[in-house]
């Protein structure tokens, strides 16, 4: 193993350094209810009986008798999402095996699961972010009985990871395992998929065509098998210690899949210290280290824009404060070793099959762009993270990795990366600061200069395009997508039109305040510019026509209009009272009005901005 990075040292000091007192407090509060432990012990007898009222005699007994441990399910299972129907049938079996071992079992609560895929441009999606917070509340509710030891979380997709690790950090003092159902099996190749989108957006195909080609795509019970946001969450609890090795990408129902939530449970089990092992907390395994190493991950592999929003969130519900300043240097240092649709061909089980997660780990840790000295469920250090879970004799066990990659085509050495770079860049200038992906977007794409097409709404520009209006060059100013204005929806319909008109021949880009999807590609797009519009951010004041400079290389947003010619522009802001009526979002509103700039996390629940962000940014969001 190499020496540590010079960039992972200089970030990880300089975040920590950062981030001093907030951590101080969060780490004080944790000790002090470890200390204090669990109303069991003590417990009022009305109290104690509603508690187990439920329950088989034998467990009754345990619990009052204080004899065992006792773990909390929170679920995020709905048989709405393909991800998360595989829970359906955790629950008894983490019971039946935590009898095994002389433990109890309750399912302390349910959290809400929503699809992207299924609101995707309509009115549903402007709820997607915010139940992220939603499920971070659901979570403490379901924790604040205070009656756990230990606590497994069940879930998978977009939000509902980052919702359940927040939630979940507030009960820091206990030992926790995060639980993934794996990726269904691979369908239609994701390109084919692609393909067939933008020929419907062409209207060279019709609706029969699509629907056909999206089921064979989507089609059984697992996640989505393309490396968007929810296959990055499983990225990141694996390389945060949180899943056992190996987990993130086994396939649902099969033995080996049953093997490694049964072992969750032991896990669990043994952090508590209740076991003969030393107790290991969930704020243990969650600090500044373990958060950069999560930053690696998503640059190495190329994963998902939407978490410059939710590791944030995520970081600061643990007390740690990082930005986008820190993705973007990292990602000057971080090579990026996996190619995963939409940054390649290959989807997940390609990915798993070739290497996975623990040749990617060997690597980054041989490179020294990991930290080592950490803490994971697995107990001190990352070593067991660079093996691999098999069945020995039906047993559960792991073994080396491969010491190559099975296809270089999808994961590769640090030596023969795809990139010297993460592909994440910070996007800098009059406009404010943007985020934009590059790694799936062609080096003679990266530079746009162009005229601008603003719209309020993602389907004016739809309309555009079906109309035959936007045949040029030009930079989409898709704005009033931000938190506070409606939610900060993903934008991922507008990705099959504009790459029409790249493959025309166009020089096209987008510039918003809102979200692309995880799965956003081969389209240069500034995303969660911020400040947003209705924060009266500079986006709020371009017109049509105005030219843009969108340059990736040189991590520059550049409005060409002078500063006194943008200070007599008098802005206007359209009515958006519709934003706030239908489909639920009426019972939204205090989260628009609280919700933080996105380079905060785009969150209702932490109050103002931390004060090492940029000064207008601050302003922006007090005023």
């Amino acid at each position: 193993m190499n020496d540590l990075n010079p960039t992972l040292d200089r970030v990880t000091r300089r975040i920590t350094e950062r981030s001093a007192a907030t951590r101080s407090s969060y780490l004080a509060a944790m000790a002090a209810q470890r200390k204090t432990g669990t109303q069991r012990t003590g417990m009022g007898c009305a109290n104690m009986a509603h508690t187990t009222a439920a329950l088989p005699l034998a467990d009754k007994l345990q619990i009052h008798a204080e004899r065992a441990p006792h773990i909390g399910i929170v679920t995020a299972y709905n048989d709405m999402l393909s991800a998360h129907q595989p829970y359906e049938t955790y629950p008894q079996k983490i019971r039946d095996h935590a009898h095994t071992l002389g433990a109890t079992v309750q399912v302390a609560g349910g959290v809400p699961a929503m699809c992207d895929g299924i609101t995707q441009g309509a009115a549903g999606m402007e709820l997607s972010l915010f139940s992220r917070d939603v499920i971070a509340l659901s979570t403490a509710v379901a924790l604040s009985h205070n009656v756990f030891d230990a606590a497994l979380f069940l879930g998978i997709c977009d939000k509902i990871v980052p919702g359940l690790f927040m939630g979940a950090l507030q009960f820091g003092h206990l030992s926790a395992v995060f639980v993934p159902a794996g990726p269904m099996t691979s369908g239609l190749s994701n390109d084919a998929k692609a393909k067939v989108r933008q020929q419907y957006a062409q209207g060279l195909v019709g609706r029969e065509a699509l629907l056909e080609s999206e089921s064979q795509a989507y089609h059984s019970p697992g996640t989505c098998t393309f490396y968007g946001t929810a296959n990055s969450n499983q990225m990141l609890m694996e390389i945060m210690g949180l899943h056992l090795p190996g987990a993130s990408f086994v396939n649902p129902g099969t033995p080996l899949r049953d093997a490694l939530t049964l072992g969750a449970v032991k896990r669990a089990l043994a952090n508590t210290g209740r076991t003969g092992e030393p107790a290991l907390c969930l704020a243990d395994i969650v600090n500044e280290k373990s958060l950069v190493n999560a930053i690696v991950g998503l640059l190495a592999t190329g994963g998902s824009t939407n978490h410059t929003l939710h590791l944030v969130a995520m970081a600061r519900a643990a007390g740690v404060l990082i930005d986008w300043d820190d993705f973007a240097e990292l990602s000057h240092a971080v090579p990026l070793l996996a190619r995963v649709y939409p940054n390649g061909s290959a989807d997940v089980n390609h990915f798993h099959a070739a290497g996975g997660m623990g040749f990617l780990m060997k690597e980054l840790l041989g490179a020294g762009l990991l930290h080592p000295d950490v803490d994971t469920v697995m107990g001190p250090g990352l070593d067991a993270y660079v093996r691999e879970p098999w069945l020995d004799n039906g047993q559960l066990a792991w073994r080396p990795v491969p010491e190559h990659s099975g296809d270089t085509a999808v994961l590769r050495p640090v030596s023969d990366p795809f990139s010297a770079d993460g592909g994440l860049r910070l996007l800098q200038g009059n406009l404010g600061r943007s985020v934009v992906k590059v790694s799936a977007v062609k080096p003679e794409h990266r530079v746009v200069r162009a005229q601008a097409v603003v719209v309020s709404d993602q389907q004016d520009l739809l309309a555009l395009f079906n109309a035959g209006k936007l045949e040029r060059d030009l930079v989409a100013v898709v704005r009033y997508q931000g938190p506070r204005a409606n939610g900060m929806p993903e934008l991922h319909k507008l990705t099959p039109p504009l790459a029409v008109l790249q493959d025309k021949g166009f020089k096209v880009a987008l510039v918003t305040d809102g979200r692309m999807s995880g799965a956003s590609g081969k389209v240069p797009a500034a995303i969660h510019l911020t400040p947003e519009a209705l924060a009266n951010g500079p986006i709020a004041s371009v017109r049509d026509g105005d030219w843009i400079t969108l340059d990736c290389e040189r991590g520059v947003l550049e409005l060409e209009v002078d500063a006194r010619t943008m200070a007599r522009r008098k802005i206007s802001h359209p009515d958006l009272s519709g934003n706030g009526h239908g489909s639920g979002r009426e019972l939204f509103g205090l989260f628009r009005q609280q919700a933080s700039a996105a380079e905060s996390g785009a969150s209702p629940l932490f109050g103002a901005l931390p004060e090492h962000l940029p000064a207008a940014l601050v302003e922006t969001h007090s005023g």
